[in-house]
């Protein structure tokens, strides 16, 4: 694995570490948009693995392990944080679902339904289920953007900050949880399941017993509600 100067090699590595590159791609693709080609995921890993071979330092205390398998899927998600996909009349109707949401909430003092949303939207049933269907697809990791998560690149943990930021880090995740514990029942569970859980949407549509299009909606609504809390 080293050189006899301490140098981690490379070649050997790359070999070694290709299955975890590729673990590590899968788990994510299962939660991504089709568009996302396996392989895109497996390249952007490779590289976050080279880059880990040469900040890797014994010295921190981390095993190298850890530190390369942080690094391949940070690499993976900077990929993905690269790419547009949302159209931007979509993104227009999100962010104008973000704010309908937030003010039926306040108006209703309870979380809208779905009719709701629809009516105050000027939507039938049907077209704001696509809304939610063609948002979803620009939800990456959404929760990781809600709390503002940040990764250390050199040592693959949190980065240090001020007190004052970290209070806001904690204040923000603090909103957070909140907020998570307002979601309907069923949209709570589904986050759960998600996030906490790592299953798939064709997985927690069969616990669920909706189909996998109906999950990805739910869930798209359920990110517009956080968005809607955080926001203010």
């Amino acid at each position: 694995m080293y050189t006899s100067k301490g140098k981690i090699h490379q070649d050997a590595l790359i070999e070694q570490y290709l299955p975890e590159v590729r673990r590590i791609a899968l788990s994510l693709q299962v939660r991504l948009p089709a568009s996302i080609e396996l392989n895109d995921l497996i390249q952007a890993g490779v590289v976050g693995l080279i880059e880990s071979m040469g900040r890797f330092d014994q010295s921190v205390g981390a095993s190298f392990s850890t530190f390369a398998s942080q690094r391949i899927r940070g690499a993976m998600i900077d990929e993905l944080r690269t790419r547009d996909w949302m159209p931007r009349s979509v993104r227009r109707r999100a962010r104008d679902m973000d704010a309908c949401i937030r003010h039926l909430e306040q108006q209703l003092g309870r979380p809208p339904v779905e009719r709701e949303i629809a009516e105050a939207l000027e939507m039938s049933m049907e077209e704001y289920r696509q809304l939610l269907s063609d948002t979803n697809s620009g939800d990456l990791l959404p929760l990781d953007d809600l709390i503002g998560a940040r990764v250390d690149e050199e040592f693959g943990e949190t980065r240090s900050s001020s007190p004052f930021e970290e209070l806001l880090d904690s204040q923000q995740r603090e909103r957070l949880v909140e907020a998570i514990d307002a979601l309907p029942e069923r949209e709570k569970i589904l986050m759960s399941l998600y996030y906490q859980k790592e299953m798939n949407l064709k997985e927690i549509g069969v616990i669920m017993g909706v189909t996998e299009s109906r999950v990805c909606q739910l869930h798209s609504q359920a990110v517009s509600r956080l968005r809607s809390k955080l926001s203010y």
